[in-house]
């Protein structure tokens, strides 16, 4: 027998919502939520209907005398649709009923009426607040437009009037900034710009409170014993403080706000355009660590776009930076380095921070664990202009790096520490501050045991500078030349290499080194084109120009057929200005030695490759030519001769250049007027000496090796 129809029975189910005061009445409005369902054969759901309502529960007996925690208990009994964990909820809206009063004059709302409107709208505000902090609430009040409208209609007209109402509302759609998908809904009521023009006239606000406060803390200076004046103070600083309390609050949500929606490259352009780095860096000359998290954090994601960069450097961004270093907000601190070290690849940003003391702060912080390495990269980047080199001997900078040399074992010393050590060795005093005590010792030690490149080329930038430094190096020579081998690495042979030819010492037998470690057949070698890499090659003619300074062995190079292997080179890199110098100063250093002259002169062609660079166009090489050409004229007749040939070939051509210039300007033929016009065509060779025919010592004085001049060692 087939079992009996069963009856359908309907269910209704009541979900409380919002709870929220009646306009006009004594009453409160309890919003709820039906949901009416019918229920098939076997219990199923078929069908479903939700229905929204309100019951309005008016408190006709609420007066000022009225007990509202014993009324709220007493409504949350009766009501059934009001939990009873709403208690504290009822008891605040009746409490603000209880206080709301209104009166009318002249169809006007008067002030009485506008602070209870006020009230109301916080209240409602703060409640739609509750529900937006909770991320699941945002998809429906999404869909609230009448709600969202009158939100954003009340912000844009009334937020001067209440500073509490305006953080609320701001604060709501910061809960939908939060989200990226949201970000719409807050463009769509232009909340963003409305933030900026919160925060500008914020800003002007609290310079008229700071002024205020200046003149009357001025007022009880001057009259410290007027107690009228000093009661004024003490209240204005109050009034000063509490103001500034409610607007940092309302900065923070504003900007915060303003920082999710710059996600958007689009819309961070157009608050740069409405000058929000001018606005955040003015922001920084407040105290609240939490609001200066923020700013910084927002400077440091603007700071990354040149154009921002350019308009952080434009205002004291620098300056307002440096009061925050060192700081006890280890958040902000932090914060506050990045942005630093952001800024520090600007040049000009950083002479700011060396102007404004940051030197000394950021050389304190090596000894902070976390922080240390953020701030090294910033004086990385401070000590690669020689501008600031200097000022580094004024801190306790070098001797920790020393330190940290000292302590890292060899194989984990960090690339910023070496690399600050390296630009900094460039500098004459800090040079002498690393090697004093042991220091060149353990540097040495280390290097040569290591084969660490980078610390050969601080030592190789050490060893540049005349003075108490370079003596010391005459201990290792023999190291450094024992690592000159065709078998190592070029780049570790280029640091050893480049290192003993800055050793223009002349107590050095450059000779007995030369024959010990057997260097001239390698010198010769690297020097043909494509032996190896041009800066390893480069480094070999600077060497052989160190080296020639020594008679004995300028005439040893010149026996080896070096000359022409150095020609053959000048052949190969006559575009490079360095190769060019640095052979023609080998020249030089062959022509200046008795030894070695008549070799250069008679078996090479040498002088011929000198007159044509006479007149190069860099000033370096024309300098190194003039003077060897001039030893070479004193000494050799025919070539002398040559030479003032084509010295009065080119200055003729410069007159007659000149001439035609002159011509085609003037339209006639240009004739001297006076004999003081007249250029001077000729030369004699002994035109260029002393009277007596010798070369004085002293001629050659500023030609001597200075090859820190003439290459870059670092």
């Amino acid at each position: 027998m087939p079992n009996p129809p069963q009856d359908h029975k309907n269910h209704d189910q009541l979900t409380a919502g919002s709870l929220d005061v009646h306009p006009t009445e004594k009453a409160l409005v309890v919003h709820y939520e039906v949901e009416a369902s019918i229920l098939g054969e076997g219990g199923g759901h078929m069908l479903g209907e939700r229905k929204e309502g309100q019951k309005i529960i008016r408190v006709k007996s609420l007066s000022p005398s009225t007990d509202v925690g014993a009324l709220a208990k007493k409504v949350v009994e009766e009501c059934k649709l009001i939990p009873s964990s709403r208690l504290p909820q009822v008891e605040q809206l009746l409490y603000y009923l209880q206080n709301r009063k209104s009166s009318p004059v002249e169809g006007k709302i008067s002030n009485s009426l506008q602070m209870c409107l006020c009230s109301f709208l916080s209240l409602g505000s703060a409640l739609i607040l509750q529900l937006a902090r909770n991320p699941d609430n945002l998809e429906e009040l999404l869909h609230n437009e009448a709600a969202l409208g009158a939100l954003a209609r009340v912000l844009r007209e009334d937020w001067k009037q209440s500073v509490e109402l305006a953080t609320i509302i701001i604060y709501i759609f910061f809960c939908f900034s939060s989200m990226y998908s949201f970000h719409g809904v807050v463009s769509h009521y232009k909340i963003g710009a409305l933030c900026m023009s919160v925060v500008e006239h914020e800003l002007k606000r609290h310079d008229v409170w700071r002024e205020e406060l200046r003149k009357k803390t001025k007022a009880y200076i001057l009259s410290p014993e007027n107690g009228s004046l000093r009661r004024d103070q003490d209240k204005a600083l109050r009034k000063y403080q509490g103001l500034l309390a409610k607007q940092e609050q309302l900065l923070r949500v504003s900007l915060y706000l303003l920082l999710n929606l710059a996600e958007d490259t689009r819309t961070e352009l157009k608050m740069r355009n409405k000058n929000i780095v001018g606005l955040l860096v003015k922001v920084l000359e407040r105290d609240d660590e939490e609001l200066l998290v923020l700013v910084v954090s927002f400077l440091k994601k603007l700071s990354i776009f040149l154009e921002n960069k350019n308009d952080m450097a434009e205002v004291d961004t620098v300056e307002q930076l440096a009061r925050l270093v060192p700081c006890d907000h280890e958040d902000l601190l932090n914060l506050t380095l990045r942005l630093l070290l952001n800024l520090s690849f600007d040049s000009g940003l950083r002479a700011k921070m060396v102007e404004v003391g940051l030197l000394p702060k950021l050389t304190a912080l090596l000894g902070d664990e976390n922080n240390r390495q953020v701030a090294m990269r910033i004086l990385y980047h401070i000590s690669i202009d020689d501008r600031f080199k200097g000022m580094f001997v004024y801190t306790d900078c070098i001797p920790q790096l020393m330190q940290m040399l000292y302590e890292h074992s060899e194989e984990d010393v960090e690339a910023e520490i070496i690399s600050i050590c390296i630009n900094l060795a460039a500098n004459k005093r800090n040079a002498q501050l690393m090697c004093e005590g042991n220091g060149l010792k353990m540097l040495m030690k280390r290097a040569l045991k290591m084969k660490d490149c980078l610390l050969m080329k601080m030592i190789r930038n050490i060893s540049q500078h005349d003075g108490p430094t370079k003596p010391l190096f005459i201990d290792y020579v023999g190291d450094l030349a024992a690592e000159i081998r065709a078998e190592e690495e070029e780049v570790w042979v280029l640091e050893c290499l480049g290192t003993l030819a800055n050793l223009t010492i002349p107590d050095l037998d450059w000779e007995l080194v030369l024959k010990e470690y057997n260097l001239v057949p390698y010198l010769k070698d690297r020097l043909k084109p494509g032996s190896a890499e041009d800066d390893l090659i480069l480094e070999v003619v600077i060497m052989i120009g160190t080296v020639s300074m020594d008679d004995a062995c300028a005439a040893m190079l010149a026996k080896s057929g070096i000359i022409p292997a150095l020609i053959e080179l000048l052949n190969a890199q006559q575009e490079d200005d360095e190769f060019v110098c640095q052979i023609v100063y080998v020249f030089y250093q062959m022509v200046f030695h008795q030894a070695t002259r008549d070799v250069i002169i008679k078996d090479t062609q040498a002088p011929a490759y000198l007159i044509d660079l006479m007149h190069d166009k860099n000033a370096e090489i024309r300098k190194v030519c003039d003077n060897t050409l001039d030893i070479i004229a004193e000494y050799d007749d025919e070539w002398g001769r040559k030479i003032q040939s084509e010295k009065f070939r080119f200055h003729n051509n410069q007159w007659l250049d000149m001439v035609e210039s002159r011509q085609a300007d003037e339209a006639e033929p240009y004739l001297y007027d006076n004999d003081n016009d007249r250029t001077d065509l000729f030369y004699s060779a002994d035109g260029i000496t002393p009277a007596d025919g010798s070369v004085s010592p002293d001629f050659f004085s500023d030609l001597q090796p200075q090859n820190g001049d003439m290459h870059h060692t670092g």
